[in-house]
């Protein structure tokens, strides 16, 4: 028969097994309505662009409203060119600062 010091030591490693258990499952469901989530957003993007496409070929808005939209909505070239906008000006290095220590001293 297990002493009553064996028995604590058994029950305590079930507890550990089953919190993490219960750990495992709860960051499962968290990042299965997390993938849901990030779906439900794509959707709605993709619904959004198709309403506001159909509304401009329809001319019930002009192409070129949605084409300045997209120029400032839209800062990858990437995603630009999808557009037919022009590519953005790459971002001018930052000038050295003043004070900085120089090698020359």
């Amino acid at each position: 028969m297990p002493t009553l010091a064996e028995r604590i030591e058994s029950l305590q490693k079930k507890l550990t097994q089953e919190r993490e258990k219960k750990a495992r499952i709860e960051a499962r469901r968290k990042s299965e309505e997390s993938k849901k989530a990030r779906a439900a957003d794509t959707k709605r993007k993709i619904l959004v662009g198709a309403a506001v496409l159909s509304k401009v070929e329809a001319g019930d808005w002009p192409r070129e409203k949605l084409q300045a939209l997209l120029n400032t909505a839209l800062t990858r070239n990437s995603e630009r060119a999808l557009f037919d906008l022009p590519p953005l000006p790459a971002p001018a290095p930052e000038p050295a600062p003043e004070n900085a220590a120089r090698s020359d001293v």
